[in-house]
């Protein structure tokens, strides 16, 4: 039976490149000196593409799923257009937008397990955000892990946070693919 990843994009796949993880990344979208072509100030974060192709070869369905504040149709572009920018077209069967909610991403979750029959049991999703990430997760029912950051740890709730990784490549050594051995 398949398996499936979840990835949020802004913070966990990319970052300001000036800021790494000690900022949340957003301020990149409203800055005047980075507003206007904020892609050439973003970087893939280290281990991101080994990752992803280790995820694939093993047969894990990856799904990439952002919150936007735009339209459902402008989403989607903007999201694509990062997507291709930073050659990950390929390491992923999926790209989704959310709406701007918590529940947002538990919405999309939701609807990918349902139309691809595979049980929560079987999905994971990794972000950097407690309440967009973590807490979207949780609430659809199914398990997630954080990436460790500066302005992560600043955040209220993060304490409840039971799994987290401090770079992306660790994603591979998680209890998920332990618990699931037999399928690999």
């Amino acid at each position: 039976m398949k398996r499936i990843i979840f990835f949020d994009g802004d913070g966990t796949l990319w970052y300001p490149k000036t800021t790494k993880h000690t900022r949340k990344p957003h301020w990149i979208y409203h800055d005047p000196t980075t507003m206007n072509d904020p892609l050439s100030h973003l970087a893939v974060i280290p281990g991101v593409k080994r990752t992803l192709r280790e995820l694939q070869r093993r047969g894990i369905l990856t799904v990439l799923i952002s919150t936007h504040p735009h339209t459902k149709k402008d989403a989607d572009q903007l999201l694509q257009e990062k997507v291709r920018h930073f050659k990950l077209d390929s390491l992923f069967n999926e790209v989704h937008s959310s709406r701007l909610t918590p529940t947002g991403k538990g919405t999309v979750i939701k609807r990918v397990l349902k139309q691809r029959h595979i049980p929560k049991t079987r999905a994971l999703m990794i972000g950097d955000s407690y309440i967009w990430d973590y807490r979207s997760a949780k609430d659809a029912g199914i398990d997630a892990v954080l990436i460790d950051t500066a302005y992560l740890r600043a955040r209220p709730g993060t304490g409840k946070v039971k799994q987290r990784i401090k770079s992306f490549s660790e994603i591979l050594a998680l209890p998920f693919f332990h618990n699931h051995k037999q399928a690999l």
